[in-house]
């Protein structure tokens, strides 16, 4: 599946796991894929973030550029994060802890997956996108 697949609005509903803490929250809200240039997807992220007693609204940018090996996804500053590879882990090395993710799903629901393991962080952040309404 490739970026330029997944354009449109998708309502966002993501489990939040801090495990070294033994908490939970959750994220509601809208990510929304717009082809912004040719070979550029714009990724936003809108919600509301419910998590130990606290409601905080959450946003983030990410972009999608189209690279000499397929896709790739970059921090909205255009930091490089990860490839962009359908149901393969990819990894994102933020020291001192390090990001394994997963994309996978179709056209009608796809999933987001993050495991942050290091001496920082313990995390799991699973994100179900399914189409908005």
């Amino acid at each position: 599946m490739l970026p330029t697949d997944l354009l449109g609005t998708w309502t966002l509903d993501r489990l939040v796991q801090d495990r070294r803490a033994g908490t939970s929250g959750t994220v509601t809200g809208t990510t929304t894929l717009a082809l912004t240039g040719p070979d550029v997807v714009t990724w936003t992220e809108v919600g509301t973030l419910v998590f130990d007693g606290r409601t905080t609204p959450v946003s983030r940018t990410l972009l999608v550029r189209r690279s000499d090996t397929g896709w790739a996804v970059h921090f909205a500053d255009g930091r490089p994060f990860h490839d962009w590879v359908w149901g393969s882990p990819v990894l994102h090395d933020c020291a001192p802890d390090t990001y394994t993710g997963v994309l996978g799903g179709d056209a009608t629901r796809w999933t987001v997956r993050w495991d942050t393991l290091g001496p920082a962080k313990d995390h799991r952040l699973d994100s179900v996108l399914t189409p908005a309404r």
